[in-house]
């Protein structure tokens, strides 16, 4: 259901306000012992889930856009900033474990689906019982092998999905092409498949193949990235930057680098086939941010941790079984479903969690 609110730029600054507080109680000051260690992944995951659930209640579930802007504006750089971080996790994971395809497939799949089921069966109950919808077969057997083809916010069962074939493909391939000796080829890889598969045009995958477009290289240099990193020195270099004449240096170019993400997500080039590129700058500019910050935001943290089950969940929580702005003020509202995101993320987590404890062993 589309949500008609009054005051969108008053509601908007309250919310934003609460927000920024709250990022602000929750700050602590940083130890900067690695370049992207998974305190920092986590961050930075909570960022992006942030990113893509303010975007989908700003220009998609309420009726008037000026709600949440400017915090609504960038769901692609979101996006991208989970390929990214897939990449780098799973190569970093690789380069020092190295599993064979197949455990690293029982390992992997496991993460991937079992939360995705769980939201799977409990949607498809309440669309049955309380909504009445039926949906064919055709379509379960797909929906249950992770198959899904179509990204309509409106009609779809759950429209976000069309993340979840997709980072499922670079999952089925990332162990095939995956070299310890030389990682980046892996990169290069699946760059190529994704460019192939996108000139390719393969009919089924109409519906979303300009999104795949928009978001075939941040896995690859996900993967180069973690490649990179391991020729890099020690990070504790950046210490240095914090103190004397060389915090002038490092002010100005964080600010430089603020205005650059800024900048290219409010100028987003969406259309002009340019959007890709200027969604990896906006990318690349404000993981650099966070690389060489000097602090660290627990609440970022928190959404980070549950932000797989978050993206999972949200949309059809708002959307079809919204209980909190059809009647609370616009920007109270946003604050109750981020901290239902939260508390539906750690129950998802906990019930996959005693599942797998439960599961016998051979």
């Amino acid at each position: 259901m589309l949500v008609s609110i009054s005051n969108p730029i008053l509601q908007t600054g309250i919310f934003s306000l609460v927000l920024g507080a709250v990022l602000l109680l929750t700050m602590r000051r940083r130890q900067i012992t690695e370049w992207l260690p998974v305190s920092l992944t986590a961050e930075l995951k909570g960022l992006a889930i942030l990113m893509i659930v303010l975007a989908h209640i700003g220009y998609f579930l309420v009726i008037d856009h000026r709600f949440l802007w400017p915090l609504s504006i960038a769901a692609g750089v979101g996006v991208n900033l989970f390929l990214f971080l897939s990449g780098f996790g799973l190569t970093a994971s690789q380069l020092q474990k190295n599993l064979t395809p197949g455990q690293f497939y029982q390992r992997r799949l496991a993460k991937l689906f079992a939360p995705f089921w769980l939201m799977l069966i409990v949607f498809l109950a309440l669309d049955f019982f309380i909504l009445k919808i039926n949906y064919s077969w055709a379509f379960l057997g797909k929906a249950v092998v992770g198959i899904f083809t179509h990204a309509d916010l409106y009609q779809d069962f759950n429209s976000p999905l069309w993340y979840f074939t997709f980072i499922l493909g670079y999952y089925l391939l990332f162990p095939l092409v995956f070299s310890k000796k030389r990682p980046w080829l892996a990169a290069i890889i699946l760059w190529l498949v994704g460019y192939l598969l996108i000139r390719w045009s393969p009919a089924p995958l109409g519906f979303v193949l300009y999104l795949y477009s928009v978001h075939i290289l941040a896995f690859p240099l996900g993967i180069g990235a973690a490649w990179a990193v391991t020729k890099l020195k020690s990070p504790v270099i950046l210490q240095k930057l914090f103190s004397g004449w060389r915090a002038i240096v490092y002010y100005l170019v964080v600010a430089g680098l603020l205005a650059i993400f800024v900048g290219a997500s409010v100028y987003s080039g969406i259309g002009t086939g340019l959007e890709q590129l200027i969604s990896m700058v906006a990318m690349l500019a404000i993981i650099l941010v966070f690389v060489g910050k000097k602090v660290e935001f627990r609440l970022l943290s928190l959404f980070g941790i549950y932000s797989y089950e978050i993206y999972l969940w949200h949309w059809p929580l708002m959307y079809r079984y919204d209980i909190f702005y059809s009647w609370l003020p616009a920007w109270l509202a946003t604050l109750m479903y981020l901290g239902l995101f939260v508390g539906v993320g750690w129950a998802a987590q906990k019930v996959v969690g005693l599942l797998s404890k439960s599961r016998p062993t051979a």
